[in-house]
């Protein structure tokens, strides 16, 4: 049936030349191998391809939090330069963010739990600050603004 829900999912026809091919869209979590992530036919029913895309989504969830914590700019830089620096790395940032977020609109248990990983295991190492080295002898922290 055209567009009626079937196991949680939705069917779509896609017209492609004389042929017609029925999609599965899931509209809710589902666990396997057998998914699409980002594009169509990727990973695939492939294992291999479903864990490599399991890392990729892992490897993004975690540079999206190192770019969104790291500081490229020097205080003493061009105010103009630095603001045009930070705007292109908050642009990349977000545009990486989405692909994440896209990536977990697949609905594949999975990767919505490499993702989450991804994004925690991200700010502890980056965000936390539990790995900077503090100054003994300063009473207050410095104030970031």
């Amino acid at each position: 049936m055209d567009g009626s829900m079937n196991h949680g999912g939705m069917q779509m026809n896609q017209t492609m030349g004389m042929s017609k091919k029925k999609m599965m869209m899931h509209m809710s979590f589902y666990w396997g191998d057998s998914a699409t992530v980002l594009f169509h036919h990727w990973p695939g029913d492939s294992t291999g391809m479903y864990i490599l895309s399991l890392i990729l989504v892992f490897v993004l969830s975690v540079f999206v939090e190192w770019i969104g914590h790291c500081s490229i700019i020097r205080a003493d830089s061009n105010h103009v330069a630095a603001g045009i620096v930070r705007s292109i790395v908050h642009t990349v940032r977000v545009g990486l963010a989405y692909l994440v977020m896209l990536a977990v609109m697949s609905f594949n248990g999975g990767i919505f739990i490499v993702a989450v990983l991804g994004h925690g295991l991200g700010y502890f190492v980056f965000g936390s600050q539990v790995f900077m080295k503090t100054d003994k002898n300063k009473t207050l922290p410095d104030l970031g603004c």
